[in-house]
């Protein structure tokens, strides 16, 4: 019987954790599911945010589903003790190090979109961002006196083995890959062309290949985003592309995300906590639901069953909007309509 741990972490994490696992309840009555307190609900509860409990549980299972974590309440804490450096410790222990952000305009929400609705019809980009590595996990960082420096480190098996996840998730889609890089002033990015480039020549010779700065793929991002299949880059420029091509769609609470590795797989919709609107069942589950799709074709291997969480979920914004959207459907009501949806299409 597969296993899936759920992080539902702070703020609004729980509830929309509660409407996604409500929808894989549904879509796949086998699997086990275990709750774990994480991040800020785990500092309160156990005075650190990645307890061992919780390690040793998620190392068990085939899946994580996280919510979303950390707030206010925990910013004054020593850096040890806060959330976000139990997110880093979550993602080291799993391995996970291809972060995998999918970002496409849903039909019939053009209008929500910043974008002209000629281009933001277009949005059809994944963005591979290599998680492990970079200035997020390099040691060689401190704060001294009045300096502070902080060192972006890879390795070329590091970059190798993102790169593959790259070229092999073009290969399912229209198989272009854009790497981004700032290898004019950097010699971190100088070793990253030339590693992806080697990769490609050798093994995915077939797949097209090019190679952008990150200034001018950030740009090109937000006026020309067609031009974009699959977008590979490392951690802190990942980072920030990610997040920005997140609000092409009209709202972070559309999109999910999946971080790979050689163990179980992380799945979490890309918002923040938002403390602000939390307990009050207005928060978007669409970035949990289309996380457990995620988390159906790459961890348990049913490209069916999550193609159709896919459709219920398209099929539900169209009808039942949420409130980030301009419509009216709460986070528990929203899960309903997918849940509708599937029923209506014989999925469960």
């Amino acid at each position: 019987m597969p296993k899936v741990v759920v992080l539902p972490g702070d703020g609004v994490g729980p509830e929309v954790t509660r409407a996604a696992v409500a929808v894989l309840r549904e879509v796949a009555p086998d699997v086990q599911i275990e709750e774990h307190a994480f991040g800020g609900a785990a500092i309160d509860a156990h005075g650190e945010p990645y307890p061992a409990q919780v390690r040793e549980a998620v190392l068990a299972s085939d899946a994580v589903l996280l919510g979303a974590i950390g707030g206010p309440k925990w910013d004054r804490h020593p850096r040890e003790l806060r959330p976000e450096t139990g997110l880093l410790a979550l993602r080291a222990s799993l391995g996970v190090y291809a972060n995998l952000r999918p970002v496409r305009v849903f039909p019939g929400l053009e209008d929500k979109s910043p974008l002209r609705p000629e281009i933001a019809r277009n949005v059809d980009v994944l963005i591979v961002r290599e998680l492990l590595g970079g200035a997020y996990f390099d040691p060689r960082r401190e704060i001294n006196g009045d300096a502070a420096h902080n060192t972006i480190g890879y390795t070329r098996p590091e970059v190798e083995r993102v790169a593959r996840v790259a070229f092999w998730a073009a290969q399912q889609r229209r198989n272009k890959v854009t790497s981004v890089d700032k290898a004019n002033v950097l010699e971190v990015s100088e070793l990253w062309r030339e590693t992806v480039t080697r990769v490609h020549d050798a093994e995915y010779a077939s797949t097209a290949l090019n190679h952008e700065y990150v200034d001018s793929a950030a740009m090109l991002l937000v006026t020309n985003p067609s031009r974009y299949d699959v977008i590979v880059t490392e951690n802190l420029f990942g980072d920030i592309l990610s997040d920005l091509a997140a609000v092409l769609p009209g709202s972070l609470g559309l999109m999910p995300s999946a971080s790979l590795g050689d163990g179980p797989g992380l799945f979490e919709p890309i918002h923040g906590s938002a403390p602000d609107i939390a307990g009050k069942g207005i928060a978007n589950p669409t970035g949990a639901i289309l996380s457990v799709g995620m988390l159906l074709r790459h961890a348990l291997k049913r490209p069916a069953v999550a193609n159709r969480v896919d459709h219920a979920v398209t099929t539900a914004l169209r009808t039942y909007p949420t409130r980030d959207l301009g419509g009216e459907t709460g986070t528990e009501a929203f899960a309903e309509r997918v849940i509708e949806a599937l029923v209506h299409t014989g999925v469960v």
